[in-house]
């Protein structure tokens, strides 16, 4: 309150401070809305014509917006409101727009992408999944292909650029077919396939406005950086970058390294042989569990127990090659599988492989896997065939990726509780882009029940009281098993519901897109969380079904517990209320959750006993919320600290890395390919290793296992191949 006393409102601040430039963008909209197609397309190239001539994107930012915001209007029947212009200029400053759920971010992001396009260098959209990079491109590549832009996208498996005629190419000018209608209309669900037409990476690339996955982009760059030739590299220079959902992806995924791996040649025995030994552990006797820090460690009356079921007096002295330290790092590993992560809620089994489970998206993650032998244990546990353990060829993360943009940009609608660490990583602000209409959403206090089973049950009963009067509710849930849970405690009662979760993520789009007609009950993890927008009445409306819905009050949200970061309940609740709507949210947890049981909820629990409350009625306290909020904030700084030591590592290594492939691209240019240069590097490295572990004068004291160790490790050789080298290298003078 002092603060905005004394520096004012932020959010009036940005209004005026974009005030003339919002006004004369409205003053350029009368010229354009009488330009033909043509006409706009000429005008785009106009201002393309600008640029090269010397005048900057700053100059050229009013007629930009201007046609874009025409292009919208007619290929989308969609205006850009005066904040949608003013998120726009925010995003083309290169600083982070917090925009609140259902204020049109996918369309706001195309005027800075076209302004920055208009360059001719690239922009690349990033989204959070293959299937919004998809939607986008055939959705928002109408405003840019009007205007004379090529637009792509890029998925796990395919690249396309969107291609109008690619479908109907008998059709002339600006004669629409019968699917043009759905794809406007449905726009924000579904996908007109048709509309993409396949193409090389490389031709995704060198369009004007390329949407993606943060994945796609970061492997791509790596596998650049692996190639054997100047042909085989996609990516063009990292110009600009808009970043959708980006506290999800520069902070909720920066504690994950992306990493290209190849199969190593260990046995996967030993983590079949460990899984079935940690079973026999017993909990607070042979380990000890620290949830706070997610952690488990072996008591000595576990390591004696160990011990005697392998037959060994020592388990960290066993002998032969590390062998005792392999036995350490398996079993360490089958301790966490076992005891830290759970099915149905970390990673999910399907067609005999599992699968991660984003913990902030609710979303499955195929193709991601846990390091370091984790992934393996888990398999064991699982009783899945145990893939091999694979070596890195290479790594980089997120927050080093991004860094390599000349301009990074991004949005949400919860990036206030992150801005310190945006500032400090990143050095991007955040800056609060007001709503058109006032949002008049009710967030009430969080109810609290003693018991988990007290708070599903009074759960159910609030969704059946609701949704027969009309009223949609969501149900947010953290796992799967939780959301599996409610959904057969709903079925007992009779009461329909749709159930979304990552086992049936293919069905998202058409269960969210109905998600706010009349009485619709939906239970979804976190996927409901991000990128979808439930709108009133069902998508498409339905004037009279969205008049019965805000009738009865509007979208209902219910969390079921408190997540480690608050940024995650602040998009839960933000799937009511959009655009002015009525809607509410509520979280309801009980002692039970995590949360409360990790961070002490025993004067809680004495202060509910003294009461004398049932389990199924809550207590609503203003001061148990601030605790639950208080611990919140702990986790999210402890979790910043994590990504802080995860980042000055990758800096250190991220210096080795620059230097790595900047000479690996002049190589692959031709410009420093020698045979004599290479050579004399291997023979530098490999004179290096064998002087290491030969400075004793004694022949008998030199450890020739670990030599070929170390070379496997730096030349990314085979045991077979590092001992053929090394062989080979004793007859010369190195050795």
């Amino acid at each position: 309150m002092f603060l905005s006393k004394l520096f004012g409102d932020p959010v009036k601040r940005l209004l005026e401070k974009h005030k003339l430039t919002v006004d004369e963008i409205n003053k350029l909209e009368p010229k354009f809305e009488v330009f033909s197609f043509e006409e706009l397309r000429g005008a785009s190239q106009k201002l393309k014509e600008r640029f090269g001539e010397g005048e900057s994107l700053d100059d050229l930012l009013p007629e930009a917006f201007a046609l874009a915001r025409e292009s919208a209007k007619r290929t989308l029947g969609q205006r850009h409101y005066d904040v949608q212009l003013i998120g726009g200029i925010v995003l083309h400053q290169g600083k982070i727009a917090e925009m609140k759920t259902g204020e049109g971010k996918t369309l706001v992001a195309t005027l800075p992408a076209y302004l920055n396009a208009l360059t001719g260098r690239g922009v690349h959209v990033v989204t959070v999944n293959d299937y919004l990079a998809r939607r986008d491109a055939v959705w928002m590549g109408q405003i840019h292909h009007a205007l004379g832009l090529s637009v792509s996208c890029i998925n796990h498996e395919a690249s396309y650029l969107y291609d109008p005629s690619h479908r109907h190419a008998e059709a002339k000018g600006d004669v629409q077919d019968e699917h043009d209608a759905a794809r406007d209309t449905l726009g924000g669900f579904k996908i007109v396939h048709e509309y993409l037409r396949p193409c090389s990476r490389k031709e995704a690339y060198a369009a004007d406005v390329l949407y993606g996955t943060n994945n796609e982009f970061g492997f791509d760059y790596l596998r650049d950086n692996m190639a054997y030739g100047i042909d085989d590299i996609v990516q063009r220079e990292h110009y600009y970058a808009i970043v959708d959902e980006v506290d999800s992806i520069l902070i909720d995924e920066a504690r994950t390294p992306l990493i290209i791996s190849a199969p190593d040649e260990e046995s996967t025995k030993m983590y079949e042989q460990f899984s079935k030994i940690v079973p026999r552990l017993a909990e607070n006797a042979d380990y000890n569990i620290d949830e706070k820090m997610r952690a488990v460690s072996l008591t000595d009356e576990g390591i004696g127990k160990i011990e005697k079921i392998l037959g060994v007096d020592n388990i960290y002295d066993i002998g032969g090659a590390g062998l005792g330290l392999r036995y350490v790092h398996h079993l360490e590993q089958a301790l966490r599988a076992n005891v830290l992560f759970k099915l149905d809620r970390d990673y999910v089994v399907r067609n005999g492989e599992v699968i991660i489970v984003d913990e902030f998206t609710g979303r499955m993650m195929p193709g991601r896997r846990y390091s370091e032998g984790l992934h393996q244990a888990i398999e064991a546990k699982e009783g899945v065939r145990v893939q091999r353990e694979s070596r890195t060829l290479a790594s980089i993360t997120f927050q080093n990726y991004f860094r390599l943009y000349g301009k990074l940009a991004g949005m949400t609608g919860t990036a206030q509780t992150s801005a310190e660490e945006f500032h400090k990583v990143y050095n991007l602000e955040v800056a609060v882009v007001p709503t058109n209409k006032p949002m008049i959403r009710d967030d009430k206090q969080d109810g609290i029940y003693k018991t988990d089973k007290g708070k599903f049950e009074a759960l159910v009963r609030e969704i059946k009281k609701n949704s027969e009067i009309g009223r949609p509710v969501l149900v947010g849930t953290i796992s799967i098993e939780k959301n599996e849970r409610l959904s057969a405690m709903l079925r007992r009662e009779g009461i329909e519901h749709e159930l979304l979760n990552a086992k049936n993520h293919e069905r998202e789009a058409s269960i969210i897109a109905q998600a706010g007609r009349p009485g619709a009950v939906t239970i979804a993890t976190n996927m409901a969380g991000r990128g979808v927008d439930i709108i009133l009445g069902g998508n498409p409306p339905l004037p009279d079904e969205a008049k019965k819905v805000r009738e009865a009050g509007g979208l209902l949200v219910f969390g079921t517990e408190r997540h480690e970061a608050r940024r995650i309940d602040n998009q839960l609740r933000g799937r009511a209320g959009r655009q002015g709507d009525p809607g509410a949210s509520q979280f309801l947890v009980s002692l039970e959750d995590d949360l409360m049981r990790i961070f002490g909820s025993e004067k809680i629990k004495g202060m509910m006993d003294l009461l004398g409350l049932p389990e199924d009625q809550p207590i609503e306290n203003k001061m148990i919320s601030r605790a639950l909020e208080a611990a919140q904030s702990k986790i999210e700084g402890f979790h910043f600290d994590a990504r802080k030591h995860v980042l000055e590592y990758d800096d250190v290594m991220n210096r080795h890395r620059e230097v790595a492939y900047k000479m690996r691209r002049r190589i692959a240019d031709g410009s420093e390919l020698t045979k004599d240069k290479i050579s004399r590097m291997f023979g530098d490295e490999i004179k290096k290793i064998v002087e290491f572990h030969t400075q004793s004068e004694s022949f008998g004291e030199w450890n020739i296992e670990e030599i070929i160790e170390d070379a496997k490790a730096i030349f990314s050789l085979s045991k077979t191949d590092a001992e053929t080298n090394l062989k080979f290298r004793r007859n010369l003078p190195l050795i």
